[in-house]
């Protein structure tokens, strides 16, 4: 559901269902498509939006049924990353990961004219528009990595020049709408784009902040992560995401009014994808001026514990209003001794 909000569709009606393992046809049962295919005229939808990967034919077979426009989870995810894409890098990126999906959907849906080899009025037109359908997908997806390449050459050398003037550097990761960017403009006083909306903020962003007298820190936002996220996706992201592998301290922020045991494995696992599990990281609960559970209950009640039973430091802060957030900063202080 929230993926459908933050794209700007408004949800008509949400049906599950269970199966042991995906039909090959429609991925669900026959009843469950006659069941959308009933709805989806009730409400005069445009668009039906499955929380699940599905294959082009899939898609195809679902569209006939349902007399509907059909879109898979990753569509809508690259949907809207098209959407919040501002900066040339992050346009690339999002180009970049609508064309490799692009490429895998169009070689499997004509796939039945490949399969031609001519007859009557058969020889060749399959074969040549599927041709140059690779070609053409081929060549812009090499143009968009050189470009992404030469972008990813620059931040090196930003990176290689922190290095050599020692400056510190703390990278912000966590699930997408976790509120990273309105701790990051908390920190830092700078005024990036906040939504209650998922992936808000797609392009990288540093700031430089005085934490005390002696330290200067350069904060780094990052792209949100999301669970089942295809490794394309993250693939298409890797010149953003490598700020992360360049950091000394990672502040892995959480909205404390998830299920957040589940993402941070999320989160931890694209870290781990990056090879960047040996920088430390802060856990920071975020939104304690919302939660119910004893950290929060209006009054913003805010604490740091540190190194408990070996794990990483934790802090207990709300973005929105700055409780904790002295104390979030004497702890980065303390990391980065």
């Amino acid at each position: 559901m929230q993926l459908t909000g933050s794209s700007g569709l408004v949800p008509s009606d949400t049906i599950t269902g269970n199966r042991t393992r995906p039909d090959a046809k429609f991925f669900i049962g026959s009843g469950k498509v006659e069941q959308i295919r009933q709805s989806a005229a009730a409400h005069d939808a445009d668009i039906v939006i499955f929380n699940h990967g599905l294959s082009p034919a899939q898609e195809r077979n679902l569209e006939k049924e349902i007399n509907c426009r059909v879109l898979d989870r990753v569509g809508l995810i690259l949907d809207i990353f098209s959407q919040r894409a501002r900066t040339y890098e992050g346009k690339l990126q999002v180009e970049l990961a609508q064309l490799q999906h692009l490429s895998t959907r169009l070689v499997r849906g004509w796939s039945h004219l490949e399969r031609q080899k001519g007859g009557i009025g058969l020889r060749g037109p399959g074969e040549t528009q599927l041709e140059t359908d690779r070609r053409l997908i081929g060549k812009r997806i090499k143009t968009i990595r050189g470009r992404l390449d030469k972008v990813k050459s620059r931040r090196e050398q930003g990176r290689r020049l922190r290095r050599r003037n020692n400056a510190a550097v703390v990278s912000l990761v966590g699930y997408t709408n976790a509120g990273k960017s309105t701790l990051f403009n908390r920190l830092t006083g700078a005024d990036v784009y906040c939504a209650d909306k998922l992936f808000a903020t797609l392009d990288p962003t540093i700031r430089k902040s005085r934490l005390t007298d002696e330290l200067s820190v350069l904060f780094s936002d990052t792209v949100g992560f999301i669970r089942h996220i295809p490794h394309d996706l993250v693939e298409s992201f890797h010149a953003t995401l490598d700020e992360i592998k360049g950091a000394n301290l990672l502040l892995h922020v959480i909205d404390i009014n998830d299920d957040h045991r589940s993402r941070i494995d999320e989160v931890n696992q694209v870290i781990e994808e990056l090879g960047a599990t040996a920088i430390p990281q802060i856990l920071v609960f975020n939104k304690i001026d919302q939660a119910g559970n004893g950290h929060g209950n209006g009054h913003a009640q805010a604490r740091t514990e540190h190194g408990i039973n070996g794990s990483c430091a934790r802090a207990w802060v709300s973005a929105l209003t700055g409780a904790g957030i002295p104390e979030l900063e004497r702890l980065i202080h303390s990391e980065l001794g």
